[in-house]
């Protein structure tokens, strides 16, 4: 397996959180956690760090840790039996593999719930990973093709 040599790139909104980086408040989740739930985060971590080397670690709304590249790529919340990874435009991601098991009725958004002990098809989540990588950087370009042409 090739390892991820990119550094992480983090945001700026570290100030807003007591001088800590979004990376750190996601170490601070994973280790406060203490169960399967910051096991499992902390997999998931991993696997988008290497679907998406690029990507960036955010903080939002409180405390849930936001995965972005030309805008969200997912979400890890974690409740008190699952841990919800939640794909801003799942909608309009393929899912071969049929990873999406939650929100499945919106127009937007689609989420993986992951409970204790499931397995995780590590292939498809990079694949998905990447897919909504690549169309948050297609719209970003397509968005920038039209500002200057107008």
């Amino acid at each position: 397996m090739k390892k991820a040599t990119a550094a992480m790139k983090t945001s700026a909104s570290g100030d807003a959180n007591g001088g800590a980086s979004p990376s750190q408040l996601i170490d601070a989740r994973i280790k406060e956690l203490g169960d399967w739930r910051g096991e499992m985060l902390a997999r998931i971590r991993a696997l988008i760090r290497q679907a998406e080397p690029e990507v960036v670690e955010e903080w939002k709304w409180r405390g849930v840790p936001v995965w972005e590249r030309s805008g969200i790529i997912c979400t890890g919340e974690t409740y008190k039996s699952a841990v919800k990874l939640t794909f801003a435009k799942g909608a309009s991601l393929q899912d071969p593999s049929g990873l999406f098991n939650s929100s499945l009725d919106g127009n937007t958004r689609r989420a993986i719930d992951f409970h204790e002990g499931d397995e995780i098809d590590e292939e498809a989540l990079k694949a998905l990973f990447r897919a909504a990588a690549a169309l948050n950087m297609s719209a970003k370009a397509a968005a920038s093709r039209k500002k200057s042409s107008g």
